[in-house]
């Protein structure tokens, strides 16, 4: 027969207090990011649902120039908007990007307001922007699509390269800097499709593919939340354990 472990040796009490305390900073530690978890994701839902909206709303026109230097860009993000001017196709810039088509560039071109000022607007997508044929010279030009923010810098280990032409980001700052614009909107606006048209299934011949808007947000908090909460009780658990074993050692 095997023999029978020795009774173990009860925990001083300076040790079960330091442990009860431990466990009591990590229980209620726990608890505090499980409930910010919970009040993130009632943030993310609002901020789903309000882009949501936004994109499928009528657009609106885009906010003037005098509006510019304290528009809050980020609480504008995604609104549907229309504006009218004058492509200057001959300042266009390329930026890399991946999209469901595979590999290529976003083509930027800014479009000259009538009272002087202009917006960088995404045309859209090309694997080869060498095959495009703009369209015919419009009297004016009608564009409407997505406000979006700012993407400064460039992507990671990629800076934007200004000089030699090379964009990883649509920078709004760099580009209009890089071509000469005074003036130019604190924002771009992601061109829409043509209306019944779907650009993924039938991309239009040697033109930019427009209304390749990705609008994804990230929503893990209740999976964060919930592992937080399980830590804690698993702390709690631990609590339990000592006080138990304190209430045995005093019998």
């Amino acid at each position: 027969m095997r023999p029978l472990p020795p009774d173990r040796s009860p925990r001083p009490v300076a040790l079960r207090l330091t442990l009860g305390l431990l466990c009591v900073l990590v229980m209620f530690t726990l608890l505090a990011l499980g409930t910010w978890q919970v009040r993130r994701l009632a943030w993310k839902q609002a901020l789903i649902a309000r882009v949501d909206a936004r994109v499928h709303a009528p657009p609106v026109p885009v906010p003037p120039p005098a509006q510019w230097p304290t528009l809050d860009v980020p609480a504008e993000a995604y609104r549907h908007v229309q504006l009218s001017g004058h492509f200057l196709w001959n300042q266009t810039e390329r930026i890399q990007a991946s999209t469901e088509l595979g590999p290529g560039y976003w083509l930027i071109t800014p479009l000259a307001l009538e009272d002087g000022h202009a917006v960088l607007v995404n045309r859209g997508f090309m694997a080869d922007p060498g095959d495009e044929r703009p369209p015919a010279a419009a009297a004016l030009d009608q564009v409407t699509g997505l406000l979006r923010a700012s993407e400064p810098g460039g992507r990671l280990f990629r800076p934007n390269q200004p000089g030699a032409h090379l964009w990883y980001s649509r920078d709004v700052t760099a580009l209009a800097t890089a071509m000469q614009l005074s003036g130019a909107a604190p924002f771009f606006v992601d061109a829409d499709a043509d209306p019944g048209t779907d650009p993924l299934a039938a991309p239009p011949p040697n033109r930019a593919i427009a209304g390749l808007t990705v609008i994804t947000f990230p929503n893990n908090h209740l999976v964060y939340a919930l592992t937080w909460f399980a830590l804690a009780a698993m702390a709690a658990w631990g609590l339990l354990l000592l006080w138990r074993e304190g209430d045995h050692q005093d019998e």
